[in-house]
Parts: C-alpha cells; sequence; structure tokens
C-alpha cells in the first residue's frame, strides 16, 4: 500500500467520524447523517483528482465506501451519538485533526505527481484538507470552519511548505510522511488548545 492510499484511508475515516459528529450536534435525520459523513469525507479527494485531471477515487474503488460505512455503523454501536456536546469534545477535535493532516498531504502527493508548480501544490493541498468540510457547512447552513476557525487551514498551507521542502532536500517516504503527519497534528491541537488565530481585521 503506498503513502497515497495510506494517507486516504486515514483521512476518510477521520473525516467521516467528523461529518457524523457534526450531523448529530446540528440534530440531522438519518439521511442527513450519511450526506454530512460522506461530503466530508469525500468532498476535499473529489474536489483534488478532478482538478489534477484524475477519475475520483470513489468512483474507480469500493473501499472508500465500504470504510465511510463502517465507520458510521461503529459510531453508532458505541453510541457516539449519545454524547452530549460531542462537537467539543477531544473526540471530535482529533479526529478533524487527523483527517486534515492527511488529507492535506495527499492533496499535496497528487499534485507533485501531477507536476503542479509551487502554488499549484500548496492549493490542492489546502482543498484537499478544506475541501470536505467545507461543502459539509455550506449544506447545513454553517459558516465554514476554515473562515474562522483556530488556524485551520493555515495548518495544510504548512503541511504543504513542508513537503514541498522536505522533497527537496531529502526523499519523500514512509517515513518522512509520518513525521509530517504526526507534526500537522501536534500544530493543529497545540492551535485549537492555545486558541490561536489569523489576524482579524477590526
Amino acid at each position: 500500500m503506498t503513502a497515497l492510499e495510506i494517507a486516504d484511508i486515514v483521512g476518510i475515516i477521520s473525516f467521516a467520524i467528523s461529518g457524523f459528529l457534526i450531523a448529530v450536534h446540528m440534530k440531522l435525520d438519518i439521511l442527513g447523517i450519511f450526506i454530512s459523513a460522506f461530503l466530508t469525507a469525500f468532498g476535499g479527494g473529489m474536489i483534488r483528482d478532478v482538478i489534477a485531471n484524475k477519475t475520483p477515487y470513489i468512483f474507480t474503488n469500493n473501499l472508500p465506501i465500504l470504510l465511510v460505512l463502517g465507520t458510521l455503523v461503529l459510531a453508532v454501536i458505541f453510541k457516539l451519538h449519545k454524547i452530549p456536546d460531542l462537537e467539543g469534545k477531544t473526540a471530535f477535535v482529533v479526529t478533524d485533526t487527523i483527517g486534515l493532516a492527511s488529507f492535506a498531504i495527499s492533496g499535496a502527493l497528487i499534485a507533485m505527481k501531477a507536476d503542479f508548480n509551487f502554488i499549484g501544490i500548496v492549493l490542492l493541498s489546502l482543498l484537499t484538507a478544506i475541501g470536505g468540510g467545507t461543502l459539509r457547512d455550506v449544506v447545513i447552513n454553517r459558516i465554514p470552519a476554515v473562515l474562522i476557525s483556530d488556524f485551520y487551514g493555515a495548518i495544510a498551507i504548512i503541511i504543504s511548505f513542508v513537503i514541498i521542502a522536505t522533497d527537496y532536500f531529502y526523499e519523500i517516504n514512509k517515513v518522512t510522511l509520518l513525521a509530517i503527519f504526526i507534526f500537522g497534528i501536534v500544530l493543529r491541537l497545540v492551535a485549537y488548545y492555545r486558541k490561536w488565530h489569523l489576524p482579524t481585521l477590526s
């Protein structure tokens, strides 16, 4: 299994949980929960693949659909929907962070494979990481998290910078990508709990 496939799988599972938790918090019905989970898990990857002139991964492989369905079944079995104010809990923050880091990495790798320039790599990494969550938030009438949340989109941009630098000075492999993945998670969690924000105009 390639590093890209691993990043995609981790991102899909994590964002499926994130979409499920948001849907429960917003008191959506069963269909709404499925739509929220699927949009969050697949939206960014579909945007990435279309821009990179690839057939979206979910249209050529059954594994992503099975991963989301399995994740939703386990979420119901473990009664995550029964936990009050779950969106603010560590479980939500961590799963959303894992998805963000994973998809930022996969977006950058796809862009590099497609010979995108520096800007292309950064933008595709960002769009892959935030695309699903943004589509979900628009559908359920929330301000997208990337526009207001604690350093959220900046994490994807920083990850793409680190991947570009790593590719220039070292070798991109599973070990270096794992280190970047852990770095992205730690940075996001520190930013969240220390309440870091990009400057706003006042």
